[in-house]
């Protein structure tokens, strides 16, 4: 299993019904739990959207600008499936970001994709119009299909991550997520930091690949970061 479709698949064969993703949000008091089944079709919805919709193709980069947030692993997802490499870079092909970034982002319209999420509970759209040539995510993305096969599916040799002084591949991220010592097989692993920073993907991959779940944290003073680790049974935690 050297790309992310044939790691998604199997999760899909062997557990689909259980909880793949949990997020809180503890300033607003927001939970989302994502099943494996629910978590791929937002993968597929995002991935119709990136590249049926918006035109992106196999090699493209994605820069996800986002914070914390249940979308990021959506979109990483989503990056991956249809061979697109996630980077940090200021010139990517197409950006996803959020509010406080979507200022920056919409005056580079007209040179990049450019996609904003309001990040509200449910994933709905901004309360106001977002400006000229931004894609609404909480628009656009619920129109999109629940299945997405790529006209040009990404190898295990397609870059997935290019992030900080890091890079991998497909089948490098998962061989990496395979020897990982983040989570054991099954666990469920607690995460209060990005997914699409360095190293943060590896906090997703990782549990993903060896049949365990993420609960993803953030705005959570300590106390209730323990509280949360008790009540999800989480089994590691990152950082540690």
């Amino acid at each position: 299993m050297l790309t992310f479709a044939a790691v998604l698949a199997d999760r899909l064969k062997r557990d689909p019904g259980r909880p793949l993703l949990t997020f809180y949000d503890d300033a607003t008091g927001e939970r989302v739990e994502l099943s494996v089944t629910t978590y791929a079709n937002w993968v597929a919805k995002a991935g119709s959207l990136l590249v049926d919709e918006l035109g992106l193709e196999r090699g493209d980069t994605l820069r996800i600008d986002l914070p914390p947030h249940w979308l990021v692993p959506v979109f990483l997802g989503a990056a991956w499936s249809a061979g697109l490499l996630v980077t940090d870079a200021d010139d990517p092909a197409a950006v996803v970001c959020g509010p406080e970034s979507l200022d920056r982002w919409a005056s580079e319209a007209t040179q990049r994709v450019v996609l904003a999420s309001a990040l509200r509970p449910l994933g709905v759209r901004f309360a106001e119009p977002v400006p000229p040539g931004v894609h609404d995510v909480g628009i656009e993305i619920w129109s999109q299909p629940d299945a997405f096969a790529p006209w040009d599916p990404p190898t295990a040799d397609d870059p997935a991550v290019e992030l900080g002084e890091g890079s991998a591949t497909q089948a490098e991220l998962w061989e990496a997520a395979a020897a990982g010592i983040l989570v054991g097989d099954g666990g469920r692993l607690l995460v209060a930091a990005d997914p699409a920073s360095p190293p943060g993907p590896a906090t997703f991959a990782e549990p993903l690949l060896k049949g365990g779940s993420l609960v993803l944290v953030t705005r959570a003073e300590p106390e209730r970061l323990e509280a949360i680790a008790a009540s999800e049974h989480t089994t590691a935690r990152f950082p540690a």
